[in-house]
């Protein structure tokens, strides 16, 4: 819209007002837009991962339940603590892709089966990408975690997740 507006101011008084109409409903429903951004609310619980040596890792994470939660996600956030997350459970098992439009840091995607075994992990995504992120296999669940995360503690495919948020 900001590089539509000098060439309609150009176009003298027949073009201005429609601009000014513009420009005024874009500043009255923007701050609407960026609240129904912030409305969405996520209930919190936890998740730990069971390395194949035995080894814990327990995270806080926020709980991605409804379609409006998973449309959400994390993204708009500027950080994530590095013992946080976000677990997304489906309703039902799928293939899941997602992507990072509006995600402004980089993410390890831990993407899980029905069984709680992690399938696959894709490390450090890349910040605000449309590229499509898939589990590549039917998958209940993904539990998303600072980018970096997964080498750091040696998180691997064939790992498990425990949460009593997962089916």
């Amino acid at each position: 819209m900001t590089s539509a507006l000098p060439a309609a101011a150009g176009c003298g008084k027949v073009g201005a007002m429609p601009t000014r109409l513009l420009l005024t409903l874009f500043l009255f429903l923007a701050p609407a837009a960026l609240a129904a951004q912030e409305a969405v609310t996520f209930e919190t619980g936890e998740a730990t991962v069971v390395s194949a040596d035995g080894t814990r890792h327990e995270f806080t994470v926020e709980l991605a339940l409804t379609g409006e939660q998973m449309a959400r996600g994390l993204m708009f956030r500027e950080e994530l603590a590095p013992d946080s997350g976000m677990l997304f459970v489906f309703p039902a098992q799928r293939v899941a892709s997602f992507w990072m439009r509006n995600t402004l840091i980089p993410l390890d995607m831990l993407f899980i089966a029905r069984d709680g075994r992690i399938v696959r992990v894709a490390e450090r995504t890349t910040p605000m990408s449309d590229q499509g992120v898939s589990s590549r296999r039917p998958v209940i669940a993904v539990l998303e975690l600072a980018g970096g995360t997964a080498a750091r503690l040696g998180i691997a495919a064939g790992d498990r997740v425990e949460s009593p948020a997962l089916p």
